[in-house]
């Protein structure tokens, strides 16, 4: 026999004493129906999944997360501002910013950013 063939015999035995234990272990606790059902953040897991979702909540973080990631596209507009031109840069940063701005203004009318009691 070769060297690996007795590694593969001997990795083989150790899996399948793992597995065996895993059944017998797994076979000792006691499984009710709290137990088996899945923890989701507080919410009762044995009503209905179909609850109403706050739209407003939805909406706040979508606004969160499209602003989150135009942040992150503003920080090469720090880090280039040594190696460029100075009146390309602050036209690009300025059409940047006016857009950002534009976008809170029209999300401000619209009145997504209003938490409603």
């Amino acid at each position: 026999m070769t060297m690996v063939m007795i590694i593969n015999i001997i990795l083989f035995l150790i899996c399948c004493i793992l597995i065996t234990l895993s059944f017998i272990i797994s076979k000792k606790s006691f499984m009710d129906r709290e137990k088996a059902s899945p923890f989701e953040c507080g919410f009762d897991p044995k009503s209905s999944a179909r609850l109403p979702f706050s739209l407003q909540f939805f909406l706040i973080a979508v606004i969160f997360l499209i602003f989150d990631v135009e942040i992150t596209l503003l920080i090469p507009l720090i880090l280039t501002i040594k190696i460029s031109n100075l009146m390309n840069y602050f036209s690009v940063a300025s059409f940047f910013l006016l857009i950002l701005l534009i976008g809170l203004y029209h999300e401000w009318n619209q009145g997504a950013l209003t938490w409603a009691i």
